[in-house]
């Protein structure tokens, strides 16, 4: 498991894949017409495709309405935002706790991204949740003050720098997004863990049907799209959510996160790994993985299917 150095970080995101970018980053091809990133968040895999000059242009979509506007500002509008967080983050100091509270209650009645960047800097393991009203309540991290003003600067200009002449944001349906999907692009998708939708104090997630994402993935495969599925996960012999089944010919291969902390609490060495599935016209075209997963497993490739 490794980041890119270098590579800017505009905003922490509950399960933001930045990083496994190194990883994931080794197995995505060169000369991309438009990478795409339905389930973006906090798009650190665009982000660091941009970073590595992967692809040409980009698009960036999130069905979460203020996400997608945070990303209109940080690349098309970066200094002001930039002077609006600051302004946030100098107002906090020595009252931090309340002020925290004041700006909860601003976003959840304007929306405004500044807002939202504020929250997403301070709160709880950076994780966007709402209440049955719909109000985001998530609380704040009581041990930081979020990314010092200076630093956000520097990070998000970075990324507005490396995309805001090449890309494109959405606020639309994740299947909406995959329909623009041509030959020569690139698609990273990484929708939310089963079961973490739709239940009390949830946190903002599409919700993502199964069967209609698998679905989803087989028109892709009969388009000859490359794409590639961050999805499932386990710790030790625990497994987290539904594979995705081999009738779809993916590659499957795991990266180790790292140590399960709960695990070890407990006295038990065990680690964490998250799945990833490798499209079959994109297995074709690598000739060996650039990593050594510590636990594999082979889909049947597309190119191994009798006629």
């Amino acid at each position: 498991m490794s980041a890119i150095k270098g590579v800017p970080h505009p905003f922490p995101y509950q399960g933001s894949k930045r990083q496994l970018a190194s990883d994931i980053l080794a197995l995505i091809p060169h000369s991309i017409k438009t990478f795409h990133e339905p389930f973006a968040g906090s798009a650190a895999i665009t982000i660091a495709s941009a970073y590595r000059e992967r692809a040409r242009n980009f698009l960036i979509n999130d069905f979460h309405a203020p996400i997608a506007k945070l990303w209109k500002e940080i690349i098309f509008r970066p200094k002001s935002l930039c002077e609006n967080y600051a302004s946030l983050w100098n107002k906090q100091l020595g009252r931090d706790r309340k002020f925290y509270d004041e700006v909860r209650d601003l976003f959840n009645e304007t929306g405004e991204p500044h807002y939202l960047l504020y929250l997403l800097a301070r709160c709880v393991k950076a994780a966007i949740r709402y209440n049955s009203n719909g109000e985001f309540n998530n609380s704040p991290d009581k041990r930081r003050l979020g990314m010092k003003p200076e630093t956000m600067r520097k990070n998000i200009f970075l990324v507005s720098d490396i995309l805001k002449n090449r890309t494109k944001i959405t606020n639309q349906d994740y299947k909406d997004t995959l329909q623009a999907v041509k030959k020569g692009d690139f698609v990273y998708m990484d929708p939310p863990y089963q079961g973490v939708c739709n239940v009390r104090d949830h946190r903002y997630c599409e919700s993502v049907d199964y069967d209609e994402f698998c679905e989803q993935l087989n028109l892709l495969n009969h388009k000859g799209i490359d794409y590639i599925v961050s999805y499932d996960g386990r710790t030790g012999d625990k497994t987290y959510g539904k594979e995705i089944p081999k009738e779809l010919f993916l590659l499957k291969i795991e990266i180790r996160v790292g140590r399960s902390t709960q695990a070890t609490l407990l006295g038990r060495k065990e680690y964490t790994y998250e799945s990833l599935y490798i499209s079959p016209s994109l297995a074709q075209k690598i000739e060996e993985i650039p990593m050594v997963p510590l636990h594999e497993e082979s889909y049947p490739l597309f190119c191994e299917m009798g006629s």
